[in-house]
């Protein structure tokens, strides 16, 4: 396999990332932990087993998305035999780049990559992708009006209620343009064409006729591979989209039982029904293309939602919570992801956006 070039852009996502994760939960922190709720810290009864639950459903979340990765490209290719093993290796290793990226977009050419690598076509394995994408973007879609009705008198902050309104517009207009995409191929690979143009003349590379001829047949062949593969799970592909739906569901719902898990370790209620109408609206919130990895948004986010679902009374926890769900669901990721992609490609800075299209 050939060395893809460096990104130095990777260590300054990280950086930024990391940054703004680690400012806002000293922030909350600040604001919620007085001498006064040190006290009632220290009265506080720890229950540590809970903790360990949040991150063994943690490691759980990942083999459940390896699981419909795995389903997803058999079911595409069955030539391809992608084990449970390399199917959670794949989505491991795309956790660090999602994790420092906005709208958690930097993992997918990165899964495509290890697809292609394991066998896939890129049209076939940018369908699985856009396929876990489309399948999670539906199931989210569906349960959002669960979300809104159960925290319909509790969002007061007109912030974070427009912050959910926004989120929710560009998540349909997510699923009006992949259909869009679907039913019109022909002018999805004019746009790609004439888009790769662009970029060619900006960065000011002369492209003689034979590559431009070249360019211009993968990204048909590409384009009209995942045309087929979607249409696939239209047609006869209905028993593993049916499949992935199911596994869908149970990665969504173990991951959302983490924040109960924390707040019966901290000794309050689980609060299931709240959380998990919680966990969906911060889905909306963190998947707009904001910060690297949506740090800083998602922990003031967090700290919305969950003061409503804690209360005042509770309101010194609320800091401590924050922090071990960050450090669960974000911190643990990204390290988790940094040692497998660096195992994968000996580098955390060897793999750029344009890798793909350069190895094909």
């Amino acid at each position: 396999m050939d060395s893809p070039p460096k990104r130095p852009k990777v260590k300054l996502y990280t950086i930024i990332s990391l940054s703004l994760s680690l400012l806002i939960i000293a922030i909350v922190l600040y604001f919620t932990i007085s001498p006064e709720t040190i006290q009632k810290l220290t009265q506080v009864h720890i229950h540590y087993e809970f903790f360990l639950i949040a991150i063994l459903l943690n490691i759980a979340s990942w083999g459940l998305w390896g699981w419909r990765l795995r389903v997803l490209s058999h079911a595409l290719d069955p030539t391809v035999h992608i084990s449970l093993w390399e199917g959670t290796k794949i989505v491991i290793a795309n956790l660090f780049l999602a994790n420092i990226t906005p709208a958690l977009a930097g993992g997918e050419p990165l899964r495509i990559y290890l697809l292609k690598k394991d066998g896939m076509t890129v049209g076939g394995a940018t369908a699985a992708v856009l396929g876990e994408r489309l399948i999670d973007a539906l199931c989210i879609l569906v349960l959002i009006p669960f979300a809104f009705f159960v925290f319909k008198d509790r969002l007061g902050n007109p912030t974070l209620a427009a912050g959910l309104t926004l989120g929710v517009i560009l998540f349909v207009l997510f699923v009006i343009l992949f259909l869009y995409a679907l039913k019109n191929p022909e002018k999805i690979k004019r746009l790609l064409i004439s888009i790769s143009g662009r970029f060619s003349r900006l960065r000011k590379q002369q492209k003689d006729a034979t590559e431009s001829t070249k360019l211009v047949s993968f990204i048909s062949r590409e384009v009209d591979s995942f045309h087929a593969s979607m249409l696939f799970f239209i047609g006869e592909g209905k028993k593993a989209f049916f499949i992935v739906s199911l596994l869908t569901v149970a990665f969504w719902a173990v991951g959302f039982m983490i924040p109960s898990m924390l707040l019966m370790g901290l000794g309050l209620p689980p609060y299931f029904i709240l959380s998990y109408a919680a966990q969906l609206l911060l889905l909306v919130i963190i998947m707009m293309p904001t910060t690297p990895g949506s740090s800083g948004i998602a922990e003031i986010s967090v700290s919305g939602l969950y003061s409503v679902i804690i209360g005042a009374s509770y309101g010194y926890l609320l800091g401590v919570f924050v922090l071990l769900f960050r450090l669960i669901t974000y911190h643990m990721n990204l390290i988790a992801g940094a040692i497998f992609q660096h195992r994968i490609f000996k580098s955390l800075t060897m793999f750029g956006f344009d890798t793909l299209s350069k190895d094909s």
